[in-house]
């Protein structure tokens, strides 16, 4: 596969879980998801390669990390089928694009992981948020 086709890829998949993700959570949440993403792929390129992935596509499929595109979730066929014409969903490859190519500003710290508020996952329970940005907690990751 060329690297144009990637990089569709990359965006398209990107743009689905932000959307499946974050959007209700404004232009915010939707940023910093995708910053999320893009830390987390800045530390496989870095390493040269890493658990969760090696690509964006690929971290944003890893099973159990982006609930989205776990099958039973409400959301996964919601991703499967949302069409530009839905303006959340052209939001969202609008931040997909600039996340790829760089331009967008990482409101998170550095983050690689991240929780709703109303939930208290076990992997959180003896780490410090690096940032609280709408309904959600941010956490970095120490390799």
């Amino acid at each position: 596969m060329n690297s144009l086709q990637e990089r569709y890829e990359d965006k398209d998949v990107l743009a689905r879980t932000l959307y499946g993700e974050a959007r209700g959570e404004g232009l915010t949440g939707i940023e910093a998801v995708a910053n999320v993403i893009m830390n987390r792929w800045a530390i496989a390129r870095e390493k040269e390669g890493y658990w969760w992935g090696n690509s964006v596509k690929e971290i944003c499929l890893k099973p159990f990390q982006f609930s989205c595109w776990n099958p039973n979730d409400v959301n996964f066929e919601i991703i499967q089928n949302i069409t530009d014409q839905e303006p959340l969903f052209y939001l969202c490859r609008h931040v997909a694009m600039r996340a790829i190519s760089g331009t967008l500003k990482d409101t998170t710290g550095g983050a690689t992981h991240y929780h709703a508020v109303s939930v208290h996952p076990a992997w959180a329970r003896h780490l410090i948020p690096c940032a609280q940005l709408g309904n959600h907690l941010f956490y970095r990751e120490v390799i």
